[in-house]
Protein backbone atom coordinates (compact mmCIF):
# COMPACT_ATOMS: atom_id res chain seq x y z
CA UNK A 1 0.00 0.00 0.00
CA UNK A 2 1.67 3.33 -0.70
CA UNK A 3 2.17 5.78 1.78
CA UNK A 4 -0.18 8.84 2.60
CA UNK A 5 1.88 11.62 1.36
CA UNK A 6 1.10 15.46 1.78
CA UNK A 7 -0.34 17.37 -0.81
CA UNK A 8 3.06 18.97 -1.08
CA UNK A 9 4.62 15.84 -1.89
CA UNK A 10 2.42 14.53 -4.43
CA UNK A 11 2.51 17.76 -6.89
CA UNK A 12 5.04 16.74 -9.34
CA UNK A 13 7.12 19.20 -11.02
CA UNK A 14 6.42 19.58 -14.59
CA UNK A 15 9.86 19.18 -16.29
CA UNK A 16 11.11 22.52 -18.33
CA UNK A 17 10.64 22.26 -22.24
CA UNK A 18 14.97 22.17 -21.67
CA UNK A 19 14.90 19.35 -19.73
CA UNK A 20 12.82 16.92 -22.32
CA UNK A 21 15.04 18.11 -24.96
CA UNK A 22 18.10 16.82 -22.39
CA UNK A 23 15.98 13.63 -21.97
CA UNK A 24 15.64 13.00 -26.06
CA UNK A 25 19.03 13.34 -26.59
CA UNK A 26 20.89 12.00 -24.13
CA UNK A 27 19.02 9.09 -24.88
CA UNK A 28 20.24 9.03 -28.39
CA UNK A 29 23.82 9.62 -27.61
CA UNK A 30 23.82 6.48 -24.76
CA UNK A 31 22.41 4.19 -27.23
CA UNK A 32 24.47 5.20 -30.21
CA UNK A 33 22.18 6.42 -32.58
CA UNK A 34 24.23 9.57 -32.81
CA UNK A 35 27.80 7.84 -32.14
CA UNK A 36 31.02 9.68 -31.02
CA UNK A 37 32.43 12.18 -32.93
CA UNK A 38 29.68 12.61 -34.56
CA UNK A 39 27.94 15.71 -34.95
CA UNK A 40 24.33 16.87 -33.47
CA UNK A 41 22.17 18.22 -36.06
CA UNK A 42 22.23 21.88 -36.06
CA UNK A 43 20.62 24.50 -34.06
CA UNK A 44 17.65 25.82 -36.25
CA UNK A 45 17.36 21.94 -37.13
CA UNK A 46 17.20 20.85 -33.53
CA UNK A 47 14.57 23.89 -33.11
CA UNK A 48 12.62 22.86 -35.48
CA UNK A 49 12.57 19.65 -34.56
CA UNK A 50 11.61 20.16 -30.93
CA UNK A 51 9.41 23.37 -31.68
CA UNK A 52 11.09 25.20 -29.02
CA UNK A 53 12.97 28.00 -28.97
CA UNK A 54 16.82 29.03 -29.91
CA UNK A 55 16.92 29.85 -25.89
CA UNK A 56 15.64 25.95 -24.81
CA UNK A 57 18.23 24.03 -26.77
CA UNK A 58 20.99 26.44 -25.93
CA UNK A 59 20.19 25.61 -22.28
CA UNK A 60 19.78 21.53 -23.11
CA UNK A 61 23.30 22.00 -25.25
CA UNK A 62 25.12 23.58 -21.89
CA UNK A 63 23.49 20.76 -19.71
CA UNK A 64 24.63 18.05 -21.99
CA UNK A 65 28.40 19.29 -22.30
CA UNK A 66 28.03 19.93 -18.46
CA UNK A 67 27.51 16.10 -18.49
CA UNK A 68 30.13 15.41 -20.57
CA UNK A 69 28.45 13.72 -23.17
CA UNK A 70 29.03 16.69 -26.14
CA UNK A 71 31.43 18.97 -27.08
CA UNK A 72 30.99 22.20 -28.81
CA UNK A 73 33.20 23.17 -30.73
CA UNK A 74 33.13 26.98 -32.11
CA UNK A 75 32.18 27.34 -35.75
CA UNK A 76 31.99 23.53 -36.62
CA UNK A 77 29.05 22.32 -34.09
CA UNK A 78 28.07 20.57 -31.10
CA UNK A 79 30.20 16.55 -31.01
CA UNK A 80 29.42 13.58 -29.04
CA UNK A 81 32.48 12.87 -26.68
CA UNK A 82 33.73 9.45 -25.94
CA UNK A 83 33.08 9.09 -22.32
CA UNK A 84 36.61 8.60 -20.46
CA UNK A 85 36.93 5.15 -18.44
CA UNK A 86 36.26 5.72 -15.31
CA UNK A 87 39.52 6.19 -13.13
CA UNK A 88 40.60 3.25 -10.59
CA UNK A 89 38.90 3.32 -7.53
CA UNK A 90 37.43 0.96 -5.02
CA UNK A 91 35.44 -0.51 -7.58
CA UNK A 92 38.05 -1.12 -9.82
CA UNK A 93 38.62 -4.97 -9.46
CA UNK A 94 38.19 -7.06 -12.63
CA UNK A 95 35.59 -9.51 -12.35
CA UNK A 96 36.75 -11.88 -15.07
CA UNK A 97 34.72 -14.97 -15.20
CA UNK A 98 34.30 -15.67 -11.72
CA UNK A 99 31.20 -15.83 -10.41
CA UNK A 100 31.52 -15.66 -7.07
CA UNK A 101 32.87 -11.66 -7.93
CA UNK A 102 29.18 -11.68 -9.71
CA UNK A 103 27.62 -12.53 -6.59
CA UNK A 104 29.55 -10.02 -4.54
CA UNK A 105 28.30 -7.08 -6.74
CA UNK A 106 24.80 -8.22 -6.51
CA UNK A 107 24.94 -7.66 -2.52
CA UNK A 108 26.30 -4.34 -2.80
CA UNK A 109 23.59 -3.63 -5.36
CA UNK A 110 20.95 -4.75 -2.89
CA UNK A 111 22.14 -2.84 -0.09
CA UNK A 112 22.05 0.66 -2.61
CA UNK A 113 19.45 -0.14 -5.16
CA UNK A 114 16.52 -1.76 -2.58
CA UNK A 115 16.18 2.40 -1.20
CA UNK A 116 17.12 4.02 -4.32
CA UNK A 117 14.19 2.28 -5.92
CA UNK A 118 11.91 3.49 -3.21
CA UNK A 119 13.18 7.11 -2.70
CA UNK A 120 13.00 7.12 -6.81
CA UNK A 121 9.40 6.44 -6.51
CA UNK A 122 8.62 9.63 -3.98
CA UNK A 123 10.70 12.05 -6.03
CA UNK A 124 11.00 11.50 -9.82
CA UNK A 125 9.72 13.63 -12.08
CA UNK A 126 8.05 13.41 -15.14
CA UNK A 127 11.27 13.48 -17.68
CA UNK A 128 12.69 10.75 -15.21
CA UNK A 129 9.85 8.55 -15.02
CA UNK A 130 10.10 8.65 -18.84
CA UNK A 131 13.66 7.77 -19.08
CA UNK A 132 13.46 4.99 -16.76
CA UNK A 133 10.01 3.85 -18.85
CA UNK A 134 12.11 4.39 -22.61
CA UNK A 135 15.23 2.28 -21.19
CA UNK A 136 12.25 -0.85 -19.81
CA UNK A 137 10.97 -0.74 -23.49
CA UNK A 138 14.56 -0.52 -25.22
CA UNK A 139 15.39 -3.78 -23.65
CA UNK A 140 12.36 -5.27 -25.46
CA UNK A 141 13.21 -4.13 -28.73
CA UNK A 142 17.16 -5.08 -28.15
CA UNK A 143 15.38 -8.57 -27.37
CA UNK A 144 12.85 -8.93 -30.15
CA UNK A 145 16.06 -8.42 -32.56
CA UNK A 146 18.16 -10.62 -30.37
CA UNK A 147 21.22 -8.46 -29.21
CA UNK A 148 22.51 -7.78 -26.10
CA UNK A 149 20.82 -6.19 -23.73
CA UNK A 150 22.80 -5.44 -20.93
CA UNK A 151 23.51 -2.25 -22.04
CA UNK A 152 19.91 -1.18 -21.57
CA UNK A 153 19.42 -3.42 -18.36
CA UNK A 154 22.12 -0.82 -17.12
CA UNK A 155 20.37 2.21 -18.27
CA UNK A 156 17.09 0.63 -16.64
CA UNK A 157 18.76 0.80 -13.50
CA UNK A 158 20.86 3.89 -13.91
CA UNK A 159 17.83 5.83 -14.79
CA UNK A 160 16.26 4.73 -11.28
CA UNK A 161 19.36 5.68 -8.99
CA UNK A 162 18.99 9.38 -11.39
CA UNK A 163 15.65 9.94 -10.63
CA UNK A 164 16.41 9.22 -7.14
CA UNK A 165 17.99 13.25 -7.24
CA UNK A 166 21.11 11.87 -5.33
CA UNK A 167 23.84 11.83 -7.73
CA UNK A 168 25.61 9.35 -4.71
CA UNK A 169 23.31 6.28 -6.30
CA UNK A 170 24.55 7.18 -9.72
CA UNK A 171 28.26 7.98 -9.21
CA UNK A 172 28.13 4.47 -7.13
CA UNK A 173 26.64 2.53 -10.11
CA UNK A 174 28.24 3.60 -12.67
CA UNK A 175 31.69 2.46 -10.68
CA UNK A 176 30.60 -0.60 -11.02
CA UNK A 177 30.29 -0.04 -14.43
CA UNK A 178 29.62 -3.69 -16.39
CA UNK A 179 30.06 -5.55 -13.03
CA UNK A 180 26.68 -3.94 -12.13
CA UNK A 181 25.59 -6.48 -15.10
CA UNK A 182 27.84 -9.23 -15.84
CA UNK A 183 25.72 -11.86 -17.40
CA UNK A 184 24.85 -10.45 -21.27
CA UNK A 185 26.02 -11.75 -24.13
CA UNK A 186 29.41 -9.67 -24.19
CA UNK A 187 30.53 -11.48 -20.59
CA UNK A 188 31.94 -14.84 -19.79
CA UNK A 189 28.31 -15.81 -18.54
CA UNK A 190 26.73 -14.90 -21.90
CA UNK A 191 26.02 -18.46 -22.67
CA UNK A 192 23.18 -19.48 -24.95
CA UNK A 193 22.15 -21.76 -22.05
CA UNK A 194 21.80 -18.54 -19.44
CA UNK A 195 20.62 -15.93 -21.73
CA UNK A 196 17.73 -17.73 -23.01
CA UNK A 197 14.84 -15.85 -24.16
CA UNK A 198 12.48 -16.95 -21.25
CA UNK A 199 15.43 -16.16 -19.20
CA UNK A 200 15.38 -12.46 -20.44
CA UNK A 201 11.58 -12.45 -20.61
CA UNK A 202 11.33 -13.33 -16.73
CA UNK A 203 14.27 -10.18 -16.09
CA UNK A 204 11.66 -7.96 -17.87
CA UNK A 205 9.09 -9.31 -15.88
CA UNK A 206 10.80 -8.07 -12.64
CA UNK A 207 11.54 -4.30 -14.30
CA UNK A 208 8.26 -4.05 -15.04
CA UNK A 209 6.74 -4.45 -11.68
CA UNK A 210 9.54 -2.38 -10.63
CA UNK A 211 8.45 0.22 -12.85
CA UNK A 212 5.13 -0.16 -11.77
CA UNK A 213 5.66 0.61 -8.60
CA UNK A 214 7.80 3.48 -9.31
CA UNK A 215 4.91 4.86 -11.64
CA UNK A 216 2.74 4.56 -8.95
CA UNK A 217 4.30 6.38 -6.13
CA UNK A 218 4.53 3.38 -3.96
CA UNK A 219 8.02 3.27 -1.87
CA UNK A 220 6.88 0.17 -0.35
CA UNK A 221 6.13 -1.38 -3.61
CA UNK A 222 9.25 -0.37 -5.24
CA UNK A 223 11.56 -1.60 -2.48
CA UNK A 224 9.93 -5.32 -2.63
CA UNK A 225 10.04 -4.94 -6.36
CA UNK A 226 13.52 -4.36 -6.65
CA UNK A 227 14.84 -6.41 -3.84
CA UNK A 228 12.48 -9.66 -5.32
CA UNK A 229 14.63 -8.67 -8.79
CA UNK A 230 18.10 -8.96 -7.11
CA UNK A 231 17.16 -11.60 -4.98
CA UNK A 232 16.52 -13.62 -7.85
CA UNK A 233 19.46 -12.74 -9.77
CA UNK A 234 21.41 -13.94 -6.23
CA UNK A 235 19.93 -17.46 -6.85
CA UNK A 236 20.75 -17.78 -10.49
CA UNK A 237 23.82 -16.97 -10.18
CA UNK A 238 24.33 -19.32 -7.17
CA UNK A 239 22.61 -21.98 -9.93
CA UNK A 240 24.98 -22.06 -11.89
CA UNK A 241 28.07 -22.37 -9.36
CA UNK A 242 25.99 -25.62 -8.51
CA UNK A 243 25.63 -26.81 -11.95
CA UNK A 244 29.67 -26.05 -12.28
CA UNK A 245 29.82 -28.28 -9.03
CA UNK A 246 27.46 -31.08 -10.94
CA UNK A 247 29.26 -30.55 -14.34
CA UNK A 248 32.40 -31.68 -12.65
CA UNK A 249 31.00 -34.46 -10.44
CA UNK A 250 29.86 -36.39 -13.62
CA UNK A 251 33.91 -36.00 -15.07
CA UNK A 252 32.60 -33.14 -17.15
CA UNK A 253 35.05 -29.78 -17.24
CA UNK A 254 33.37 -26.41 -15.81
CA UNK A 255 32.97 -23.52 -18.11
Amino acid sequence: MAMDLSPEMRIERKPKLSERVVLALRTQVLAGEIPVGHKLPTETQLTEAFGVSRTVIREAIATLAADGLVEPRQGAGVFVRERPAPSPGPFSLDIGNKISHALNVLEVRLGIEIESAALASIRRNNAQLAEIQEAFFEFDRLLELGEATGRTDFAFHRAIAAATNNPFYVDVLEALGTRAIPCDVSSPWGTDSTLTRDYQEGLQQEHLAILKAISDGDPDAARAAMRTHLSASQQRYRRRLHDQQADYGSGRTAP
